[in-house]
């Protein structure tokens, strides 16, 4: 996919980060936008900033880990918009602490949100994306914790490699129908995720359920810390070029190499 005039690209967790970031340079590439979150009042403020900036705009609020709420986004995509050519599921929780610490809440929501929010974008879009016939894109942001596993992280270590597996699978079974898949892997880049306990349902724990990062565990993390824009950059060359994998840091080789080679080297114990 070279040109995004007129490409409709729905992005969920779109009010904030790395999504909103998408939706910018998405929109200013001429394509037609719908943006979902869970906050109402910074989706309408990310809609009117896209409406102002230009691009076609509409936002609904939505729980992705719901699949009737993900089937009520793309029913509003398809009437508002006639059409879906790329799906990014972005939207993303964290929950920090010791594995063995971790609540049974703690890997539901974790799970809910990050991992069934992306297998409902699968199940609400994928299907119709085929029956249109006219090709298209999706993107999962999965995170460099899904590569690499991060210590007191867990929950969001397993679903972000859960995210990586599933879009490497998809890719394989949609090639056919001319639609591309693209994992995003970022390490830490500004956006709100270190606060996502602000939107924890109060039944499986509400806001204070979970702690985030301290000051200090935040400053001594690996990795720059990058803004978003030149993220969404990489996000749309990805879809250009069809590229499965999208890493943010060449910092982050090192670890990933540091991984392969340790389980390379198990294989000389293998029958």
């Amino acid at each position: 996919m070279n040109d995004f005039k007129d490409k409709v690209a729905v992005i969920t967790g779109g009010a904030s980060g790395i999504g909103l970031a998408v939706a910018r340079a998405l929109g200013a590439a001429g394509a037609k936008l719908v943006l979902a979150d869970i906050e109402q009042p910074a989706l309408d403020a990310a809609v009117e900033g896209l409406e102002r900036a230009g691009a076609a705009t509409t936002g609904l609020l939505t729980d992705v880990s719901s699949r009737e709420a993900v089937d009520a986004l793309a029913a509003h995509a398809w009437d508002t918009f006639g059409a879906v050519d790329i799906v990014m599921n972005n939207a993303g929780v964290a929950v920090f602490g010791a594995t063995q610490e971790m609540t049974h809440d703690d890997w539901k929501w974790s799970i809910d949100v990050n991992l069934w929010g992306c297998i409902h974008g699968v199940e609400s879009f994928v299907p119709r994306m085929i029956a249109q016939g006219r090709g298209g894109h999706v993107l999962f942001t999965a995170s460099f914790a899904g590569l690499v596993p991060n210590r007191e992280l867990g929950p969001y270590n397993v679903t972000k490699a859960a995210v990586v597996a599933l879009a490497e699978s998809l890719r394989k079974d949609v090639r056919e129908h001319g639609i591309g898949v693209s994992v995003l892997c970022p390490m830490r880049v500004v956006s709100n995720i270190d606060f996502s306990s602000r939107n924890r349902p109060q039944a499986l724990g509400g806001p204070t359920a979970n702690r985030t990062y301290t000051d200090e565990e935040r400053a001594a993390l690996g990795g720059r810390l990058l803004e978003v824009e030149p993220v969404a950059e990489l996000v749309l060359d990805a879809i250009r070029r069809n590229a499965l994998y999208i890493h943010t840091h060449s910092e982050a080789a090192e670890f990933f190499g540091k991984r392969a080679a340790r389980i390379s080297a198990a294989f000389a114990d293998a029958l």
